[in-house]
Formats: structure tokens, sequence, C-alpha cells
């Protein structure tokens, strides 16, 4: 069997991070908004009016830690990414000041190990002047490459008239978008066995992209290249009652397309858990759109995400499309 010379480096484009400036910042300046971070030898601990943490480990920060797991999961490149409780809960110059934090400080990740690490920015997203000036500015940083939002920002969703100067100025500098869900629908009702990650967050997830599609964000910007987690939540699954509903409601009528065309406006991670799912969201969206993702380093994400695409049915073009191609286009490699 004829070995390939030079495989594609895997990039993992679903991997959170957090600098230490940035935890820093919310332990030094927090206090005002009942935020507090502290770092113990088990680990760290964090709570924002955002979202809290339990215990967190080192590997969220220490990039050697990373690096060796990124070695045993078969991972050549992290696209780092902010996770909850993202920026969004603080006033208008610290949610600025976090963001410039976190984006400083995973560009300077990237500068000591290029080979290694790229990144999403994050943004101020609740003040449009800031959030525009801050994407200008990150967007230069060396290995920036893409712009990483909540599904929600503080329950605006995205398709809030406040957002539209930033998803046209997105567009203008040509970088996708990564979505996170960072508050999960169903309250108290999903607070036993992780159901709140397992169900709400992709829930979320399909909410946001609801939003992007009936409010008109995908059809004022055509360019607009927006990627959802967790192999698009329960929105590929429920795609045909959301058809149903458009044409019931006449919301149809006030959109390019039907719903279900929109599948192919954005891209996906991995993070199913299943192979079969994974077989079928792929046989929806078309194995193009389709990105390798860890969820790194949380419990509900997989430590070895290589090894379910190796499980598929695929040639090496369709492999290499899935753990590196399709990721190197779309981050401009």
């Amino acid at each position: 069997m004829a070995v390939r010379k030079n495989p594609p480096r895997t990039i993992d484009i679903h991997a959170h991070y957090y600098p230490i400036e940035y935890l820093n910042m919310i332990g030094e300046e927090g206090a005002r908004f009942n935020a507090t971070y502290r770092m113990t030898p088990e680990g760290f601990f964090f709570n924002t009016p955002g979202g809290s943490g339990a215990k967190m480990p080192t590997r969220f920060i220490d990039l050697k830690e990373r690096f060796a797991d990124m070695k045993k999961a078969k991972v050549d490149v992290h696209v780092l990414s902010l996770s909850q409780p993202m920026n969004y809960w603080a006033d208008a110059d610290l949610s600025h000041r976090l963001a410039i934090a976190w984006n400083d400080g995973a560009s300077q990740a990237h500068v000591q190990h290029p080979d290694k690490i790229l990144a999403l920015m994050t943004l101020p997203m609740l003040d449009r002047d800031r959030a525009i000036d801050e994407l200008k500015r990150a967007a230069a940083l060396p290995g920036m490459r893409g712009v990483y939002l909540g599904t929600n920002i503080e329950g605006r969703d995205l398709d809030d008239p406040i957002f539209e100067p930033i998803f046209e100025k997105i567009c203008q500098l040509d970088l996708p978008v990564f979505l996170h869900p960072i508050q999960p629908t169903g309250g108290k009702r999903l607070d036993f066995f992780l159901m709140h990650n397992a169900l709400g967050f992709t829930f979320d997830t399909a909410i946001a992209a609801c939003h992007l599609i009936f409010g008109g964000v995908l059809d004022r910007h055509p360019t607009l290249k927006v990627n959802l987690p967790h192999a698009g939540g329960v929105l590929p699954i429920l795609i045909g009652r959301i058809d149903h509903a458009a044409r019931m409601s006449g919301a149809d009528k006030k959109i390019a397309q039907m719903p279900s065309a929109y599948l192919k406006r954005f891209t996906y991670d991995t993070i199913t858990h299943s192979k079969p799912i994974l077989e079928w969201v792929i046989s929806q969206v078309g194995i193009s759109r389709v990105m390798l993702g860890s969820d790194y380093c949380f419990p509900m994400g997989t430590e070895r995400p290589v090894k379910i695409v190796d499980q598929l049915d695929l040639d090496d073009r369709q492999r290499a499309m899935i753990l590196s191609t399709t990721a190197a286009k779309l981050l401009k490699l």
C-alpha cells in the first residue's frame, strides 16, 4: 500500500484557549461585576455574570500540555477560540479591553508557535464602534484568521440591527465567522447530566442559524461565511420542520430561498459523537462543508477527533477535505 509522502496538516477548528492575561484581567477588574478568577494547583476557577465554570484544567492555558494532547490526538494545528463566559457580560470599556487581552494573547501564542497555532478573534459586540475598531486592529495581528461570536450576545440575537455594521465590516475584510453557544436554552429543566450542553447548546445553535436565515443576514451579506459548531446542532435534523414552518407562516416569501437551501451557506465541525450521525450530516450538507473539531478540552468534546473521521468510508481526497483542505481554504492558509 502506497504511503502518502506529504499527508495534509490536520487542522482542528474548534479548540478553546484562555490566555493568562485575559483571566488576570477578570480577576483584577471583575469585582464590580461580581466576577472572580483564581488559580489553584489543581486547576483554575472563574465566575462571571455571563457564565461560570467548574474547575478548569490548566491545559486550557498551558501550551506545552496542549501540544502533548495534540500529538496524542494526531492534530497538527489548533485554531484557538474563546469560550464561555466570552467578554459580553462586562461594560463597554472592560469588554473591549478583555477582547484586546484575548486577541493579543492568542496572537502571541501563534507568534511563538506559528506551525501549531492560529486564532479567531473575539469582539466587544455590544458596542458597535469599539467592535469595529477591534475587528480592524485584530485582523492585522499575526495568526488571526477569523471572528468568533456567541450564538447570542447577552440575549440579543444575531439579526439584531446593532450587529449589522459589524457583519458588513467582517464581509469587507473577508473573514469567516465561527459561532458557539454560550447561554443554553432550557434553563433549569436541563440542569442534569450535562443536558444543558447536550441539548441546550445544540438548540441554541439552531436558533442562531434561523435568526441569520429569517432575519435576512445571509441574504444581505451573500459573502458571509458562518461555521456552526457541534455539526450544526439540531438544525440539520429539524430543517424539514423549519421549511414547513416557513411555508405555513409566510416567512418563505420574505427570504430569498427556503431555509433548507441555506444549509449549504454554513460550514460545520465534526463533533457529533456518532459515526452514523456524522455520515448523515455529510450527506445533507456535502463533505466540502465539514471540518475537524474537538471542542478542546471540555468534557463534552472529543479527545480523539481524527479517530471518528478515520472510521468513515472516505477516499484520500475526502478525508483530506475534512482534516485539512477545507479549513485551509477557509482560513486562507
